[in-house]
């Protein structure tokens, strides 16, 4: 049967602009969304994008009262901003909406009577923490203190950006206000739980997180970590009520009690797909029943795993609904190699980049370039991304149509000569690999083909010669040739890029004469005699003085401030500055200290589970050794469990230091060590291998 599909980005939290940072989510799932919408009808039938504001919650409220407006007027006013910011990079949505909604609201009495009718909803008594100078009880976000599990400070009430670990307020060691910085004091209230730790919920969720392609190798394993062995029960219960005032849905059976705003966003999803349904004509029951064969795909970032891939998929179990048949975490963005900063320029809004006048979809190629399945980090190189924009799109892609399309106008009336021939079979045989990579969300391979193939037509074109041929008059047959053959290789490329640059694809379709290029068009070459438009430019190069414009713009002053970080645990707000590093951190060291470590690439042979060992993972390399004329491997343990499935790295290139001394462990012989990287500060969780450039063989020696 032709797919159904139901795509959501997380909400953008209505309480600030949107960013570069946040423009990794949106731009990554349009891709995805725009390839599944080239697909044939009977291929992919539909395939809805939805996503919305997320509207409540304290933060919401006190930043209306510091504005002297309504919540109300607040999120209209940042509705629009956003709406804007998503429109300037082409990100489209078929509906963006607000939870601020009846149909949210009526998702979220749904969603709690059927809980309560299934005796997973819970009344208790707590104590919860009152700000004394504010007058109000305070958030999870808005209390913070030393972790319980690992000790780490500045943490918030909720979860341990360190360590990841869940608790509830109570259990934070020295908790402060985040709001005044006053010490908070305890007092009793009636809250209301979602028994996240029921027997019910944990066999379903260990079962769920296990089931093949609902979560990437490194979230699934975390998720394990976080359920804890089978007979261990570590997940607690979620408090899903806040007490007035709150700016959210009140609880219907509880007055003066409001639904926590994680509560009411993931069913956010619901209410703008329930509200795009009533303007289609959608059957909105279809996507969200688990007796259908609809899919149901959340992009999100890996800060908020733990709500999307536990409380949400048990929420929607527990009433009887489908749950997602994928969550898709993605990996923060850094800037030039570091968090983005406002005093360095690099934390860097939407809206300055498109005032600036630098083109969204530059943009959109160089996250794509960069974009793979996994949860891996991407840095916005500032001075990669104008040599990469540059080479890529307008020096190999736009450059075949430039040097082509003006002959065709100039001395064939603008018809072209029979457009297929041999050399482009590599052209159109790669369709299904580049599909494959756009469906697998592996962007930055898809797009690594996509230029190997400009190659090829630009090797076409140079040993052809157009500019020489159209000196010749008994050569114009062979010009006519060869640049119809360039010009079809070009709509080939537009076609295979059309998911990442909707715009000039657009263009092209224009320049071309041709209908919307859907991805079966790879099949069926222009004919002889099909007429083309004149030539208009597509892209230029990027200025790198824009870039200048750009940070200059984004520059401002930063006071050492208590971190502003809402409920919602958005990375839109403003952080302190980054201690310095300790002298020896910094310490410089010599060429020859640096040559004294041998670093190889590596291909990972083999890989397995250590049996008896919580961290490890036994790795067999090949670094390029033989003995015998036979490939020997190398034996490493490397702590890398919690983030990698074993099976999963058997295949991938990495990096080593051969020239360390062996380590005789209880487990075997460690011969060397991986290299990968984490943050020392654990603000951003997690291990992430460290892999070479394509092209790389085992034994290069790393300089």
């Amino acid at each position: 049967m032709p797919r159904k599909i139901l795509v959501t980005s997380a909400l953008p939290y209505a309480n600030g602009a949107i960013h570069l940072g946040h423009l990794v989510e949106y731009i990554q799932t349009d891709i995805w969304v725009r390839f599944q919408k080239m697909q044939p009808k009977d291929k992919v039938a539909e395939c809805w994008y939805v996503c919305a504001d997320d509207t409540h919650g304290t933060p919401i409220m006190l930043r209306a009262q510091n504005d002297g407006i309504t919540p109300e007027a607040l999120i209209e006013r940042v509705h629009g901003e956003h709406a804007r910011d998503f429109a300037g990079f082409h990100v489209a949505f078929d509906n963006f909406y607000t939870t601020n909604s009846p149909e949210t609201q009526e998702q979220v009495n749904f969603f709690y009577d059927r809980l309560k009718k299934t005796g997973l909803i819970e009344k208790r008594a707590i104590e919860q923490y009152y700000d004394p100078v504010k007058e109000l009880f305070l958030p999870d976000r808005f209390i913070k203190g030393e972790c319980p599990k690992c000790g780490a400070k500045d943490q918030y009430g909720d979860n341990c950006e360190a360590c990841g670990a869940a608790y509830t307020p109570n259990e934070l060691k020295n908790p402060y206000s985040a709001i005044s910085g006053a010490k908070p004091e305890l007092r009793n209230s009636d809250h209301y739980f979602f028994k996240l730790s029921d027997e019910r919920c944990q066999k379903f969720l260990r079962r769920w997180t296990r089931l093949p392609g609902r979560l990437q190798p490194e979230a699934a394993n975390k998720m394990q970590e976080w359920l804890g062995a089978e007979g261990e029960n570590k997940l607690t219960d979620w408090d899903i009520s806040r007490d007035a005032p709150y700016f959210g849905f009140e609880i219907p059976d509880a007055p003066g009690k409001y639904f926590y705003v994680w509560v009411d966003a993931p069913i956010g999803y619901m209410g703008s797909f329930k509200n795009l349904c009533g303007q289609r004509g959608i059957d909105f029951d279809e996507f969200f029943r688990p007796d259908t064969p609809t899919e149901m795909y959340h992009f999100i970032g890996k800060d908020i795993l733990y709500f999307h891939a536990l409380f949400w998929p048990a929420m929607l179990e527990h009433v009887g609904l489908r749950t997602p048949g994928g969550i898709f975490a993605h990996g923060f963005l850094t800037v030039d190699g570091a968090k983005m900063s406002k005093s360095r320029g690099t934390f860097i809004t939407a809206e300055s980049y498109l005032k600036t006048g630098l083109d969204p979809e530059w943009l959109r190629y160089y996250y794509a370039a960069k974009l793979n399945s996994t949860m891996e980090d991407i840095d916005l190189n500032l001075e990669d991304f104008v040599a990469r924009v540059n080479s890529d799109l307008v020096g190999k892609y736009v450059n075949i149509a430039s040097r082509c399309a003006g002959f065709i106008s100039k001395k064939f009336d603008g018809q072209l000569a029979a457009t297929q021939a041999e050399w482009q079979k590599p052209l159109r045989e790669a369709a299904a690999r580049i599909a494959e990579a756009y469906e697998q969300r592996e962007y930055g391979r898809a797009l690594r083909e996509i230029m190997a193939l400009a190659d090829t037509a630009n090797i076409f074109v140079n040993d052809k010669k157009p500019w020489e041929l159209a000196r010749h008059d008994d050569q114009q047959t062979e010009l006519h040739a060869a640049c119809s053959q360039a010009i079809e290789a070009f709509r080939l490329l537009t076609l295979y890029l059309k998911p990442v640059l909707p715009k000039v694809a657009e263009a092209v379709e224009a320049f071309l004469g041709i209908a919307p290029l859907s991805w079966n068009d790879a099949a069926t070459p222009l004919p002889a005699g099909h007429a083309i438009k004149a030539y208009s430019h597509l892209m230029t190069r990027i200025d790198p003085r824009l870039i200048a414009t750009l940070v200059e713009a984004n520059k401002e002053s930063l006071a050492p401030v208590v971190e502003k970080k809402d409920e919602k645990n958005d990375k839109d707000k403003t952080a302190a500055p980054a201690l310095p590093a300790s002298p020896e951190a910094n310490a410089p060291i010599s060429i020859e200290d640096f040559m004294k470590v041998e670093l190889r690439v590596a291909r990972i042979v083999d890989a397995g589970h250590v049996e008896g060992a919580e961290k490890l993972i036994r790795l067999s390399l090949d670094i390029g050794e033989t003995e015998n004329g036979q490939m020997r491997p190398r034996q490493v343990f490397a702590g890398i469990k919690s983030a990698y499935d074993p099976e999963q790295l058997i295949g991938r290139m990495t990096v080593m230091v051969a020239n360390l001394a062996p380590l005789k462990m209880r487990f075997g012989l460690s011969e060397g060590m991986i290299l990968a990287a984490s943050d020392p500060e654990g603000a951003i969780p997690g291990i992430f291998l460290l892999a070479p450039d394509t092209g790389a063989h085992p034994g290069m020696r790393v300089k």
